[in-house]
């Protein structure tokens, strides 16, 4: 069928590509090797039970083959193997490039056609079927897909690996400077003497009174600030809190949160809400950002939550905060602390932020494609 009007060529994706069957019939391959597909396009361990289970039927995945769910290929299981052979489950659809495939299509172009909204919607556009629709190899032939250069398919593809490289970088640092992290978080309660965090801190309960500040904030469940949702039309100021930076201000309600500290740091001044605690910190003594590293660890969720009282409306109060116990090391050890927590922060922010551009640049480097 014809699907654009575009200068690039449009092809029947089934000319390019060939079924793979495959199977483990001899059993060579064990239970180890079995993986499956999940909805972010992306191989992963198997969820199913596999004892007694029959690997012969099992189908083998080499690399550079296509792999998809035909039940579940509306949601994006379809994954492409770069990382050695695996064995799939006989229900899912094997495929790869044929040799006229392999001359003029890059084969993560055909990824990247695939791993886009565009690409869900229109399978599911097509589906077929009653509870369980199926999404068969004949199916998949008769997609249409663009076909431009091949040096430009490589091109695109250099740009999205660009990305993926960032992100996967990123990733692998987290783990080691999280471990680092507690590392030393654990040494510190072991060196240093423990206070109570009311020794440090105070609360700040300043308000708006000469109505100079506009700028109203509000605190998420992800540890910082954010523009404040409310409708603050002819809402009179004077009264919000006033943070300065370097305080935390917190949300002492803790049932209404997903079992999470609402909090932040602040870094400009600006105005919040009369429920939230605001909090300064001597200084003098600890840094505020190691206190506030403390808040933003899911331990400091779970104390909270524990710590709790009420019944329709539960808290965590002031007076709760301060007495929670934190070792006090030297400022330059609070210093070092936080430089590898915010290092692994910062690595997990990177790493999001550059999947997340992933997930939009497939659809833009195909449209770019597409017009040539």
């Amino acid at each position: 069928m014809s699907v654009n009007n575009s200068t690039t060529k449009w092809v029947r994706l089934g000319d390019y590509i060939k079924r793979s069957m495959a199977n483990n019939n001899n059993l060579k391959y064990g239970d180890e090797l079995i993986e499956g597909v999940n909805s972010k396009g992306e191989f992963c361990d198997t969820k199913a039970g596999l004892e007694g289970i029959n690997l012969k039927p099992y189908k083998i995945v080499q690399n550079g083959d296509f792999v998809y769910n035909p039940s579940r290929l509306n949601i994006g299981s379809l994954a492409y193997r770069q990382n050695g052979m695996c064995i799939v489950s006989h229900l899912y659809v094997v495929f790869r490039l044929n040799d006229i495939g392999k001359k003029l299509i890059v084969p993560e172009f055909l990824y990247l056609f695939f791993n886009r909204d565009e690409f869900l919607r229109l399978i599911t556009y097509l589906n077929f079927g009653s509870q369980r629709p199926e999404f068969n190899f004949y199916d998949m032939s008769e997609i249409q897909i663009p076909l431009p250069d091949i040096d430009v398919q490589q091109k695109l593809v250099d740009t999205y690996n660009g990305l993926k490289a960032l992100a996967e970088q990123n990733e692998a640092i987290i783990k080691p400077l999280t471990e680092a992290c507690q590392a030393y978080i654990v040494d510190c309660k072991k060196k240093y003497k423990i206070y109570e965090l009311g020794d440090w801190i105070e609360r700040r309960d300043e308000r708006n009174l000469d109505n100079k500040l506009s700028n109203v904030k509000g605190l998420t469940v992800y540890k910082k600030f954010i523009d404040t949702k409310a409708d603050m039309d002819g809402v009179p100021l004077k009264n919000y809190k006033i943070v300065y930076p370097n305080d935390i201000a917190y949300v002492s309600t803790t049932n209404r949160n997903g079992d999470r500290i609402a909090c932040g740091f602040c870094l400009e001044t600006c105005l919040v809400s009369t429920i939230y605690d605001v909090l300064k910190i001597d200084e003098t003594k600890v840094l505020s950002k190691y206190i506030f590293m403390w808040f933003e660890r899911s331990e400091m969720d779970r104390y909270a939550r524990y710590n709790s009282w009420g019944s329709a409306r539960e808290v965590f109060g002031y007076d709760d905060l301060c007495r929670m116990k934190i070792p006090l090391p030297p400022i330059e050890v609070q210093q070092a602390i936080v430089n590898l927590y915010n290092c692994a922060k910062e690595a997990k922010n990177l790493a999001n932020d550059a999947r997340a551009k992933m997930k939009t640049l497939c659809p833009a480097l195909v449209q770019r494609a597409i017009n040539g």
